[in-house]
């Protein structure tokens, strides 16, 4: 906990880093000092935090060494309700010999690496290191700034070397005072020879060998648990900061051929997210450093469409295949139909995000097109992966076991079949040009949100959500109504990006209305999820995967209800064109999409691997991304109000550009903490995927006895 304390702390080096930005570049000298000394400051305070982090690695070890040996009879004792059936045959055995039991072992607590605070350090000296201006004061005197970052550079770099050193030196310790403890105990058990001892694990193997009778309920015998029927009751003695969660319920074995290409499409998703969010950082920085570097691969014009594309095609398309695979194949009680078609999909998509990435940093790129900035040759790329992964999904489909097609399938497929559709209409030269490349832009930008991403990711939460929840969903009439009306509503609405333009009225006025229609699928959809919850919220604060669901709804209904005010051609007038669009697609593409797969995610992976995330890494991925997105979005909304309104007063536009900056200053503090969030979680994969399972004391204690003979 202290660890996540300080991890936390570190996140608050960022917008103060950014405030000292801001002063660099308007203040004074005297200011730019100041805001130095304050970077040093928080430099001493990480160097103390250091100190303080290994003070207490030093007691734990010291800790470890006084610690008196625990005793093997009473260990047992302890323990003898966790016993398994092959660990209590083990000492029945041994005790018919002569007398024995097991060993003792502490948890060898697999440690964190402290580079937290040194990344977070880094994000904040790269902007010090590229402003200032010439000035009277020896803090903005370039050869100064470029010493001062030398001398920082391989101290914070020894520093890291140090404390992964000391990280490494206590794990060896502690499991080396663990299997030293295991050997001892289980000699000791080894020795027992009383018979009251042999008495109470009879009886208890006796209680694990008990089945039911159906008539337990009718007897007069006090409330006493005799057959051994409740197992790890847990006993609070001291309030608790994170409250424990509930581990993922073992399900039937999954093929592991499945299984390892679901994990590359997450893997490589979560690359992306890391990768794409990294340039939104830059960007947000930006917005308050403009002059951050001189580098046209690096310009926010190139960028930005690098962010979008790269969260979009990367991250959100390669995780929804993966789960998909998943979800398509489970609810039609059959196998994929080709793996190796499920491959050549998630390389040719990732093959195309990485081309695509190092053709909008050239400067290629399809101009004008929002979201399809990519050139056609490149998007072809991921329309030959969506086809094949089209025609691996119906196939499976077709081989299903059930009757019935659950209503999941209808949406997964239906979002590839639009998506192909969309990638058509956005790039076959028939209509673009003029008037029709406006109106084929508008249809293109919000069918990929509305019937790719939507689309997709509601058809997870229709299987992933009554799982979780161990309740079916609520009404499959209200998912049907929201199916079709989600069809027919949101391909009309594509247009009303452009109220006020050339664009006809009528047709303005078909995307308004349309706009409209979409609150019925939103209200439908809002309404057979919570319903589905309904008598199951208490289940909310004893799960790390429920509160990423309920978030994801909730930005569903007013992320979608937005945008339907947003269309009104009264509200149009203020918003369009300003940083509330902005607000509004980050609260559906990353409060409804990103929560959403995140939750899937955290549903699934332990299932597939068997190893469960920190809870309380998991815990710091969700609130930091939800306030960071409430930070994020909030202020551009004010802000792009605040724009809109002057921009209809008449008043210059460089007014409204200066009126927005405390407003970016708030995006870049709300995107640093959603940045860092993405950081945790792809910890969190890592260690569920990766990650080596920790030495179990229960586990490693019978390891040991039976490598000792047994004593006659």
């Amino acid at each position: 906990m202290k660890r996540s304390l300080f991890f936390l702390m570190s996140l608050l080096t960022i917008p103060a880093s950014l405030l000292a930005q801001g002063k660099l570049q308007s203040d004074a000298a005297g200011d730019t000092s100041a805001a130095y000394i304050a970077f040093l400051l928080l430099f001493l305070l990480a160097l103390l935090g250091l100190a303080l982090w290994l003070f207490k690695n030093t007691n734990q070890l010291k800790e470890l060494e006084e610690q008196p040996e625990d005793n093997g009879r009473s260990w047992l004792k302890r323990r003898l309700a966790d016993l398994s059936q092959h660990q209590l045959d083990m000492l029945v055995k041994r005790k018919a010999a002569q007398d024995e039991s097991a060993i003792n072992k502490k948890t060898g607590g697999n440690w964190k690496k402290p580079i937290l605070f040194v990344l977070f350090l880094f994000s904040g000296l790269s902007v010090y290191a590229q402003t200032g201006e010439a000035s009277g004061s020896v803090w903005t005197n370039p050869g100064v700034l470029i010493t001062v970052t030398l001398i920082l550079i391989p101290l914070l770099i020894a520093i890291y070397i140090v404390s992964a050193k000391v990280n490494h030196l206590v794990k060896k310790v502690r499991g080396s005072h663990t299997r030293n403890a295991a050997r001892t105990l289980a000699r000791s058990i080894n020795e027992l020879s009383d018979d009251d001892l042999s008495d109470e694990l009879l009886k208890r193997k006796a209680a694990l060998d008990f089945k039911l009778t159906n008539s337990e309920l009718s007897g007069d015998e006090l409330p006493e648990d005799k057959r051994g029927l409740l197992h790890h009751i847990t006993e609070v003695d001291s309030p608790r900061f994170i409250a424990p969660k509930k581990k993922a319920v073992k399900r039937p074995d999954i093929d592991p051929a499945l299984s390892k290409l679901i994990l590359w499409y997450l893997g490589t998703a979560a690359f992306w997210l890391v990768l794409g969010t990294s340039v939104g950082e830059y960007l947000g920085i930006k917005f308050v450093a403009p002059d951050a570097d001189h580098v046209s691969w690096l310009s926010f014009g190139r960028l930005r469409p690098v962010h979008t594309n790269m969260v979009f095609w990367g991250w959100s398309s390669l995780a929804m295949i993966g789960l998909g695979y998943y979800v398509v194949s489970t609810v039609s009680n059959t196998v994929v139909a080709s793996l190796k078609r499920g491959w050549y999909g998630l390389f040719l998509i990732n093959a195309s995000v990485i081309a695509g990435t190092v053709s909008l940093m050239a400067g290629i790129n399809n101009g004008g097109g929002e979201y399809r900035e990519y050139i056609w040759p490149i998007m072809l790329l991921f329309a030959i992966g969506l086809v094949i992964t089209l025609i691996n999904y119906l196939q499976t489909i077709a081989q299903r076991k059930t009757k019935e097609i659950y209503i999941s399938n209808w949406y997964i497929v239906s979002a590839v079949m639009f998506t192909i559709v969309i990638a058509l209409v956005g790039y076959l030269p028939f209509w673009q040009n003029g008037l029709g490349e406006s109106i084929a832009q508008g249809y293109y930008m919000h069918q990929g949100v509305g019937m790719w991403f939507m689309l997709f990711n509601l058809g997870l939460i229709y299987y992933f959500l009554p799982q979780q929840l161990n309740t079916p969903i609520y009404s499959y009439s209200l998912g049907i109504l929201a199916f079709w009306t989600q069809i027919l509503f949101y391909t009309l609405i594509g247009t009303h990006h452009f109220i006020f333009s050339a664009i006809p009225w009528w047709l303005q006025t078909v995307a308004i209305i349309g706009s409209m229609g979409m609150l019925i699928p939103v209200f439908a959809g809002t309404t057979n999820f919570l319903m589905t919850f309904r008598g199951n919220f208490h289940k909310i604060g004893s799960s790390y995967t429920l509160p990423f669901y309920l978030v994801g709804i909730i930005f569903y209904f007013t992320g979608s209800f937005q945008g339907t005010a947003e269309a009104f051609r009264s509200a149009n007038l203020y918003w369009h064109f300003t940083d509330f669009t902005v607000a509004h697609s980050h609260l559906t593409m990353y409060g409804i999409i990103a929560f959403m797969l995140w939750a899937a995610i955290y549903t699934l992976v332990p299932r597939l691997t068997g190893k469960e995330p920190k809870q309380a890494w998991v815990g710091a991925h969700f609130w930091m991304a939800l306030i960071g997105l409430l930070f994020y979005t909030i202020p551009l909304m004010i802000g792009g109000t605040l724009k809109g309104m002057a921009w209809l007063e008449g008043r210059p536009f460089i007014d409204s550009v200066a009126l927005m900056a405390p407003y970016w200053l708030w995006r870049a503090i709300g995107g640093s903490l959603m940045w860092a969030s993405h950081l945790i979680f792809a910890y969190n994969l890592y260690y569920m995927i990766a990650s080596k399972p920790e030495i179990d004391l229960h586990t490693a204690v019978f390891d040991e006895l039976e490598k000792l003979p047994v004593t006659e």
